[in-house]
């Protein structure tokens, strides 16, 4: 049953077969889905293997919504192999030949890069600045964490995934360093900043209620938004007594047109059901609250956030 079909013209039906809240659809045309994205400002995290040719979707959404865009270009600084000498208090120590001129090539390249990346956006006719980093692991969680204050989204490249211990530094400043929604799997993606279809995997809470509103303009463009529930409990100090029908109530003032859909888990681990369910309506960003657990836990024993972070087929927005 689709929703166009069983919505009542005001408040919310419930499809007991389906296990379906349907939210009341718009008729008139919602005159924000063209300017929801106009006047933000959004973080793009690269390494230094990035290539121009990965903003070409988004510098063509910067000129029509008139995005500024601030580009981190990341370098990790090799790791300074020093040898100790005598010791005590007369110990001393000295840096092999050659690893400054290493220093100083890398850091080169690095700059090489950040030029010919600014001017390719230049050349789009993109508001943009091009940053170059090069540091050790901490200070490049810093600036990643700088520049998610001052943004509206960060969107983090698919090439830092290469080195797997700044990709996870990246996303952990990215999400407990900044104020920003994180969006995964974006760059190439034309449809993640403003979907057709939303799938939002909601869990009452902080951090899911942040990424619903830092999705918010990402939201207002789709032609449909799911609010997913797996295995939700019905009760006023859980999910509510109509689980998700609150949600829906607030997008749907907001000008989204919504569906709640409460889906069983079935045994399954709830990022692989929430990916499964998101394919299957085709949705072009999932959009979810990360680390309900602590860090720690998911990062020993795997998790819902973990999951979402490391696969790679399906982009998505985060916060905690």
């Amino acid at each position: 049953m689709s929703a166009s079909d069983a919505a009542p013209r005001s408040g919310f039906a419930f499809d007991p077969d389906q296990c379906v809240f349907l939210a009341p659809r718009h008729t008139e045309r919602n005159p924000q889905r063209n300017a929801v994205m106009k006047n933000t400002t959004i973080s793009v995290i690269l390494g230094v293997d990035a290539q121009p040719a990965d903003l070409g979707d988004l510098s063509q959404q910067s000129l029509e919504n008139n995005i500024h865009l601030i580009v981190l270009l990341l370098r990790k600084l090799p790791p300074v192999p020093v040898f100790y000498m005598g010791l005590g208090e007369f110990s001393a120590y000295s840096l092999p030949e050659g690893w400054q001129a290493d220093v100083d090539k890398a850091n080169t390249a690095l700059e090489a890069q950040r030029a010919k990346i600014s001017q390719y956006l230049a050349d789009q006719g993109a508001s943009a600045e091009v940053r170059a980093v090069f540091g050790d692991a901490s200070g490049l969680r810093s600036a990643v964490a700088h520049v998610g204050l001052t943004c509206d989204t960060i969107i983090i490249g698919d090439d830092l995934r290469s080195d797997e211990h700044l990709f996870k530094d990246v996303v952990h400043a990215a999400l407990f360093e900044s104020s920003a929604g994180v969006m995964l799997n974006t760059l190439g993606r034309a449809g993640a900043l403003q979907p057709k279809s939303a799938f939002v995997a909601w869990k009452a809470g902080v951090p899911a209620t942040r990424a619903i509103r830092a999705a918010l303009p990402a939201l207002r463009t789709a032609q449909d938004v799911t609010v997913a529930l797996f295995d939700p409990v019905s009760t006023a100090s859980q999910d509510g007594e109509n689980p998700g029908s609150d949600v829906a109530a607030w997008l749907n003032h907001q000008g989204c047109t919504v569906v709640v859909q409460q889906y069983p888990g079935s045994g399954q681990e709830t990022g692989t059901a929430i990916l499964k369910r998101a394919k299957e309506i085709a949705a072009d960003l999932i959009v979810m609250g990360a680390y309900g657990h602590s860090r720690l836990r998911e990062t020993v024993f795997g998790g819902t956030t973990q999951t979402l972070i490391e696969q790679r087929d399906r982009p998505v927005l985060l916060c905690h």
